[in-house]
């Protein structure tokens, strides 16, 4: 359910504007802890000159320490009964706030803090300006680029090519996770990456690993891999085991189901939070056990149909509240082809950059993409203008 900001009389026509406040149904209350069922979304992003004025007024938040920044936002307030949003700027927020109880005060400005603190570094790269993942698909079967580089040697010329064009990380996976897909056994995935991690990061190409499997993650990190990306979030206990014990940068992906039938019947109450709510969830498992290195993708395609990636990529910004890194996997995805004319795979590129774009405006910081030198171009414009005041 979602309610809706009543204006005051005065703001309706009959005195001068005030603030507009959020205001909860008559005994709407949490099921447990307020912690337990909230989230705050930023809204009302802003950036270049605006950003950097609205942040020295106090009109507006950085989103992960800047540029981008927020004027306003959606408080999410859940329970069994439905998911309810109150939308508001920051300051009827405030206002609102000091009339309702300590504990959801307290959890609220807790989480606008997290939104707004700067982020650490991840697999060495400074976040202060988004940064692209180059994608080498050593398989035969995954959806965009399937047997193009099954052979390593063309594995890591592609990577090469990568890192050339300006990926910051270039990653390297060996299992296909496409609608549909069916397991491969540990030793042929490691079989398939391990000469290319090795091969790259010899060269000095920073490297990530895209796998699910504990085995495959260890080898891999021996063999040069800065950083694992696992779609499965550290489902396996042994995965995480393995993560906890290299302190490695982790990106932990949502995925409702698994690829040979994730997208058999998707369903949501509110695709949006409940994504959130999963990955923060992870977030503190982690932290819980010392790993404070990871970042999280809220996995568009992977058990969600168009009307759940649209509400993802539309509220991307809720991931900020989770106080990491956000990554977004949307490159050539089908639900670009959906929403167009139905093209294949690698005639997505604009589709592509258009969803990176509305993300990247909402401050989040890293793109798993195939065309690296256009995402490359994409990105360092919508990094110039975002920046564009810090020179006034």
């Amino acid at each position: 359910m979602t309610a809706r900001l009543r204006a005051p009389p005065a703001a309706r026509g009959r005195g001068p504007a005030v603030e507009w406040r959020p205001r909860l149904p008559r005994g709407f209350a949490f099921d447990g802890a307020p912690d337990d069922g909230l989230a705050v979304q930023p809204a009302g992003f802003l950036a270049g000159p605006e950003a950097a004025a609205a942040v020295a007024s106090g009109a507006a938040r950085p989103v992960a320490g800047g540029p981008v920044a927020f004027s306003a936002c959606v408080v999410v307030l859940a329970n069994r009964r439905g998911v309810l949003r109150c939308f508001a700027g920051l300051a009827g927020v405030e206002d609102w706030l000091a009339g309702e109880d300590p504990a959801l005060r307290e959890a609220v400005s807790r989480r606008l803090g997290l939104i707004a603190g700067a982020r650490a570094s991840f697999a060495g790269l400074a976040l202060d300006r988004p940064r692209a993942v180059g994608v080498v698909n050593v398989t035969p079967d995954s959806f965009s680029d399937g047997g193009d580089r099954l052979d390593p040697r063309a594995a890591v010329a592609a990577g090469l090519e990568m890192a050339e064009a300006g990926a910051d990380l270039v990653e390297v996976g060996g299992e296909s996770t496409r609608p549909g897909a069916r397991p491969v056994p540990p030793d042929v995935e490691a079989a398939r990456i391990l000469p290319v991690v090795e091969a790259l990061a010899g060269r000095g190409v920073r490297v990530s690993v895209d796998t699910r499997r504990a085995a495959v993650m260890e080898a891999a990190l021996r063999a040069g891999a800065v950083a694992v990306n696992d779609v499965g979030a550290l489902a396996d206990p042994e995965s995480c085991v393995v993560v906890v014990g290299a302190g490695c940068p982790t990106v932990l992906m949502h995925m409702q189901g698994a690829p040979a039938t994730m997208q058999d019947a998707p369903a949501y109450r509110d695709a949006a939070y409940e994504v959130y709510r999963f990955l923060d969830r992870r977030v503190r498992a982690l932290e819980a056990r010392g790993h404070s290195a990871a970042a999280v993708d809220p996995g568009i395609g992977f058990g969600k149909d168009d009307r759940h990636n649209a509400a993802l990529l539309a509220g991307i910004g809720l991931l900020h509240a989770t106080g990491r890194p956000v990554v977004l996997g949307a490159s050539r995805k089908g639900f670009i082809a959906r929403a167009s004319r139905g093209e294949p795979p690698k005639a997505r590129l604009a589709g592509s950059i258009a969803a990176l774009a509305a993300a990247a405006l909402q401050g989040v910081q890293m793109f798993r993409v195939h065309d690296v030198a256009e995402t490359r171009q994409a990105l360092s414009v919508l990094s110039a203008l975002a920046h564009a005041g810090a020179a006034r």
